[in-house]
């Protein structure tokens, strides 16, 4: 973690990854960006999550949100694939199409391409991955991104109470707008 004084309320973080194999990584370097100031960060919970962040619960609701950045190598799919999977970890209350409401755009920020998603509905992700238990969270809301880099896409996720996600829209604007890659 890197830490630059001048700018007090953000801290700026680089996240590499190790790569063992030299398929997966067809250049050296990692994404890095500049944290919000209240969002938490905590460990890592397995190896291919490279940063977590709590991102501090809004008034009323009974959880915190969370943001994971997961770095696969260059094997984990298309941005397709990976947004159609994101948004089938939400379900709808009255069993409507998750996707006709599903908003996705893209954008390129600081040269990199980053297609994003978001959706609100039940969340119902697996708890772990290859897991038969799901999450069952009427009114949550999803973001996520792919962020494509020389070395691979990184993947970005944040879930949370939909009340606590929409508090954090201008954070995770400022986040995203921090995306660059180091060489």
């Amino acid at each position: 973690m890197e830490v630059m004084p001048a700018i007090a309320a953000w801290t700026l973080v680089a996240i590499t990854a190790a790569v063992s194999a030299a398929s997966q990584a067809p250049a050296s370097g990692s994404l890095a960006y500049t944290a919000p100031a209240g969002w938490q960060s905590r460990p890592a919970a397995s190896s291919m999550r490279v940063a977590e962040f709590v991102v501090p619960r809004a008034a009323g609701d009974t959880e915190d949100g969370e943001l994971v950045v997961y770095y696969f190598g260059t094997g984990a799919g298309t941005i397709d694939a990976n947004i159609d999977r994101w948004i089938g970890q939400i379900q709808q209350p009255d069993a409507s199409s998750t996707r006709d409401k599903a908003r996705r755009s893209s954008q390129t920020v600081n040269g990199l391409r980053v297609t994003m998603v978001d959706v609100e509905g039940t969340y119902v992700a697996e708890v772990r991955p290859g897991s038969t238990d799901r999450h069952n969270k009427p009114g949550f809301r999803l973001r996520a991104a792919v962020v494509e880099t020389p070395r691979g896409p990184y993947y970005i996720k944040m879930t949370g109470p939909a009340k606590t996600i929409g508090a954090a829209d201008a954070a995770l604007a400022a986040f995203v707008g921090s995306l660059r890659y180091v060489p």
